[in-house]
């Protein structure tokens, strides 16, 4: 047991990291870790689930901490979290529901065609890479606060990789800077991580056996406890790296670690 949650410390300062730097609130680190141990432990007809109910788990955490260290940075919009947040965390509760009732192999193969989707859009089409000099920066309409807030929910928890991955490069493509839209995806993948942990924790009926066998509904607890011991103190410290990186190496980073996410759900396979 001290060796998993040594292992699970050590993704959890990459976790913490990613978290800071990219609004990921983890999960696109967790979801390829949680697999990956799952799929050894012989347990892969639920290793997807498990992931995304684990990830959502841990954001809760990582995101309030994330979000509380850019609000005192004053890196934090008010006036684009609400009613943004409110619609993706009716979009998180159906989108947790739909993902107990999926078959794993399909989870998993919606996990990464949405990785490739996002990582192909994010280069094609124009606004995410770079900013134009002295473009202003434009306005969430109603149409897009209620339908794009209820889509990104859904996905998110769908996912278990908070609202990051098409808050980001919806906020980029407002013409905010990318340390903007990072800082910002925290607080909006608070009620993600909210609404679907508490779906995958009651998912189990019967809460003895999942406790008795380390979980809390498909959550894992003991890599929950791990990977928090390793991101807090990492959100801790990261936070002063915030703004420090080039706008445009920010966005290329961004792409990058989908990347690098995408090629390792590609590889990590169920026997």
């Amino acid at each position: 047991m001290l060796a998993a949650l040594l292992t699970f410390a050590a993704f959890g300062i990459l976790t913490g990291l990613t978290t800071v730097l990219f609004g990921f609130g983890g999960g696109f680190v967790i979801v390829p870790v949680i697999y990956a141990v799952t799929v050894a432990s012989g347990s892969g007809d639920e290793a997807m689930l498990v992931a995304v109910a684990t990830s959502t788990a841990v954001m809760i955490v990582n995101s309030l901490s994330a979000s509380l260290a850019h609000w005192r940075s004053g890196r934090l919009r008010t006036d684009l979290l609400f009613p943004l947040a409110a619609y993706i965390g009716v979009g998180a509760l159906v989108g947790a529901i739909i993902a107990t009732r999926v078959p794993d192999g399909v989870l998993h193969v919606l996990f990464i065609a949405y990785l490739a989707i996002t990582i192909v859009d994010s280069l094609v089409r124009r606004g995410f890479i770079s900013r134009q000099p002295g473009a202003p920066e434009r306005r969430l309409g109603p149409a897009t606060t209620r339908l794009g807030g209820l889509g990104i929910g859904a996905v998110a928890s769908f996912l278990g990789v908070g609202g990051s991955i098409m808050t980001v490069p919806l906020l980029r493509r407002l013409g905010l800077p990318m340390a903007t839209s990072a800082a910002m995806a925290n607080p909006l993948s608070v009620p993600v991580s909210i609404v679907g942990a508490a779906v995958y924790a009651l998912a189990v009926p019967e809460a003895a056996a999942p406790l008795a066998s380390g979980r809390l509904g498909y959550i894992d607890l003991l890599a929950t406890a791990g990977l928090l011991a390793g991101s807090l103190p990492t959100i801790a410290v990261a936070k002063r790296l915030v703004g420090k990186m080039p706008d445009r190496v920010h966005a290329i980073a961004f792409i990058a670690l989908l990347v690098v996410v995408l090629v390792s759900m590609l590889v990590i396979r169920p026997d």
